[in-house]
């Protein structure tokens, strides 16, 4: 059984991501979602800084998405106006609920970009530990979409802002699989001075 919830050790022993494009509804419900939001929002962050935001993408804004990316592509790609882009329509319109975070550090402060950095990051694995907690699952992608300035830019991002990823959440539309996992000893070791 993945994503346990009942007890914290029995969820993180058996916590996994879904496919987002397998995934049906429902999605958390805006209440639901604030309150995945708000979970994911209790993350590490030295210099309590926020260095990092959550864009909400509507059901009824999947379609801009896709047109943002789908121009965000042709304008990156020279030659690419007339190819079949139809796989930025499928990435815009999986899963039931999409949140876009982003990287966005402070600067002139005397805390490492790496630690704002890392401290979005850790945003982001909160959000799927809160949807699994919900009862939902997560996934959390980036691809090209996750690197384009143009499309960054769309969603709020300044100078130095990056996106962290694409977080889709829904309901898992067939069982989850295993995937392969690092054997520890090959990940972890003793300090040998």
């Amino acid at each position: 059984m993945f994503n346990d919830t009942s007890s914290l050790l029995a969820h993180l022993a058996t916590r996994r991501s879904g496919k987002a494009r397998d995934m049906v509804a429902p999605g958390p419900d805006a209440a639901t979602l604030k309150d995945i939001i708000a979970l994911a929002l209790r993350t590490p962050d030295h210099g309590k800084l926020a260095p990092w935001r959550v864009v909400t993408v509507a059901d009824d804004q999947r379609g801009a998405f896709a047109t943002l990316l789908k121009n965000a592509w042709v304008a990156e790609n020279p030659g690419a106006a007339g190819m079949d882009l139809s796989a930025l329509d499928q990435f815009a319109h999986q899963a039931p609920t999409l949140l876009v975070l982003l990287s966005t550090p402070a600067q002139g402060v005397k805390i490492p970009l790496w630690e704002q950095q890392m401290s979005a990051g850790a945003v982001g694995m909160n959000l799927l530990h809160a949807a699994h907690a919900h009862g939902f699952v997560g996934s959390w992608l980036t691809g090209w979409a996750a690197y384009s300035p143009q499309v960054a830019q769309a969603f709020g991002a300044r100078a130095g802002d990056t996106i962290v990823g694409y977080f889709f959440l829904g309901t898992a539309g067939g069982a989850l699989s295993e995937r392969p996992r690092p054997e520890y000893d090959d990940v972890v070791s003793a300090w040998d001075i």
